[in-house]
């Protein structure tokens, strides 16, 4: 399965299970955020690996880079913050 359906499965998932949901919270304040994120992930059965969240924003802007006719022809100054944006949309 791709990163970005175990995300939005991890997601649906934490929205419905507030112990997950506090579980995935409590990863921010750790000194590794993302692997503890991550280790949280595969602990329940998700599918997440560390380099594959790290990747998630810049093969984004790389996808809609080449979605251009042509190619785009300013590159972004930087990539969507999937592990940000994932917080966002469960609290």
């Amino acid at each position: 399965m791709s990163i970005e359906l175990e995300m939005m499965r991890l997601q649906n998932n934490a929205k419905k299970d507030l112990g997950l949901k506090k579980e995935l919270l409590e990863t921010r304040s750790e000194a590794d955020p993302y692997k503890a994120f991550c280790d949280v992930a595969i602990k329940h059965g998700y599918e997440i690996s560390l380099f594959e969240l790290a990747d998630m924003g810049q093969a984004f802007c790389d996808a809609m880079l080449r979605s251009v006719n042509g190619g785009g022809t300013e590159s972004f100054n930087e990539w969507n913050d999937f592990y940000g944006m994932f917080f966002d949309a469960i609290d």
